[in-house]
């Protein structure tokens, strides 16, 4: 992993790109509109948790399947939140229906682990995708595997959506791959039904294939094309969605399940020439919502077309991470896409459209756990000092999660960290949690640029544990605003801020 410098140019280009796309979102959710909400683990119609990671969205007739990879370090995660959760031993794949993409209901584990040495028995299973052909009437679910059947990839069939599936075979082999096999993959099925498995290599993945699935009975991945190859690292978390008649391929950075900003190419055939790759627009300001793409959803309706980012977290890296998933809307301007990191929207399935949550916080990267690296600067925040030494970091042991920000140093100093966010006009209150050894000349959380008088809470008493501080009546009038901390510190002084909120009353 390295430390990635973000510039504040960036940053102001990311604003613009949201402003057009909270331009879409401001307005009152229809009447069929559901909420759903990021950054908590999400529940199904049972008040169940939902298990489900690494896998795709199978649309049949006006029903939505979700199939996904329940592990066993997700169910002791939500019992037991830690800042670190490396067991993805194999537990299950599980189904979920849904008609709105927001309330999902358990139809079971189509497969399910075992400790006896038989095929299911697997070291890993994950990254899987079910598509159903219509000449064999069977549904096929295809995952990497790794096994007493093999190493590769496994394939499955059951004659419903629900499962049980049951074991076929292991594909060791794709033609014209390096290294012979997959890395990451996902399933992406096009308008006219034909599914494509999209991948990188297993070593290095700094190659992009696109291959078509066996017409006959899809129970085998056919020779690869070779779309793309990165010149700067490897890529991960390969998913493609279509829009527009434009196919992209989007993918995170390799690093170990960690967040990322999401590169994608495109082009006008599945099978290339694709462009050179690009960074999807908002991704830097909180790594993707602190996510790696995951998967996307194609929700057409009635009045447009919406593509939602799936995105997984893993606990390796952050203390929100293995089962928790993040669905985000994506906005368009001509054919430049750009991630709308919203922590709370309204989605309308049937109208293929979207609006932005009453309670939607506004602040980018808010728990600081973009980065999940000790560094100065931190994704979607800018940073100011005065002395040679920066105070300014992140610091592990936050409100939640892993981290916090962090003022601190051994000689006196001035600095802020700050965010400047675009938001619709309106009245607002902006929260944080702090922590303060107090004497500091001058310390506070702050908000100012919103078209009033700047408004401070003042923190330079100790406070020894973590406090939750407020700021009330905001009345935004130019569509914008500054958040931040600042300090005039003694040698020695240091504050610490983490989970910031700007909702909208």
């Amino acid at each position: 992993m390295t430390n990635r410098i973000r510039t504040f140019t960036v940053f102001q280009c990311f604003l613009l790109l949201l402003t057009i796309a909270f331009s879409f979102g401001i307005t009152s959710a229809s009447a069929s509109s559901q909420k759903l909400t990021n950054d908590v683990f999400w529940k199904d119609t049972s008040n169940n948790p939902i298990y489900s990671q690494g896998g795709g969205v199978l649309k049949v007739g006006s029903t939505y399947y979700w199939y996904g990879v329940k592990y066993n370090g997700a169910v002791t995660y939500y019992n037991n939140p830690t800042s670190k959760n490396s067991d993805t031993s194999f537990a299950a794949v599980t189904c979920y229906s849904s008609t709105d993409l927001v309330n999902w209901t358990f139809q079971g584990n189509v497969i399910t682990g075992t400790t006896d040495g038989t095929t299911w028995d697997a070291d890993w299973l994950g990254r899987l995708g079910v598509v159903y052909n219509s000449t064999t009437h069977k549904y096929v679910l295809i995952t990497q595997y790794s096994g007493p059947a093999g190493s590769g990839i496994a394939f499955a069939t059951s004659s419903t959506p629900t499962g049980t599936f049951t074991f076929d075979h292991v594909q060791t082999t794709i033609t014209n791959v390096v290294n012979n096999m997959s890395g990451d993959q996902s399933i992406f099925i096009d308008d006219n039904g034909t599914p494509y498995l999209v991948f990188s290599n297993t070593n290095g993945r700094s190659h992009l294939y696109v291959s078509p699935l066996r017409t006959s009975d899809y129970l085998n991945v056919e020779p690869a094309t070779n779309v793309y190859n990165s010149s700067a690292g490897g890529r991960e978390g390969n998913a493609m969605f279509k829009y527009n008649g434009v196919y992209y391929l989007a993918s995170s950075d390799l690093h170990g399940w960690n967040a990322s900003h999401s590169y994608y190419i495109t082009a006008t055939n599945i099978l290339g020439p694709y462009s050179t790759e690009s960074i999807m627009g908002n991704t830097d300001a909180d790594f993707s919502h602190v996510t790696q793409t995951g998967l996307f959803v194609n929700v057409q309706g009635t009045s447009g077309t919406t593509i939602l980012f799936g995105g997984d977290r893993w606990s390796d890296f952050a203390g929100n991470g293995i089962g928790y998933n993040q669905w985000m809307p994506i906005s368009f301007s001509g054919t430049t896409p750009t991630l709308n990191s919203l922590s709370e929207f309204n989605l309308d399935a049937a109208a293929g459209t979207w609006t932005v949550g009453s309670g939607n916080n506004y602040a980018m990267n808010p728990s600081y756990e973009a980065d999940r690296v000790a560094q100065n600067d931190l994704a979607g925040w800018t940073t100011w000092k005065n002395v040679t030494t920066d105070p300014n970091s992140n610091v592990a042991g936050g409100h939640s999660g892993r981290w916090a920000a962090q003022q601190s140093g051994t000689a006196a100093y001035s600095a802020s960290r700050y965010q400047n966010l675009t938001v619709p006009n309106g009245t607002y209150t902006l929260k944080a949690w702090v922590q303060s050894s107090g004497g500091q000349t001058t310390a506070q959380i702050y908000v100012k640029n919103y078209g009033g008088t700047e408004k401070d809470y003042t923190i330079n008493t100790a406070i020894g544990s973590w406090t939750q501080i407020s700021i009330p009546n905001i009345v935004v009038t130019n569509g914008t605003a500054q958040i931040g901390i600042y300090s005039v510190a003694n040698a020695n002084n240091w504050v610490k801020v983490d989970d910031w909120t700007m909702i909208k009353n």
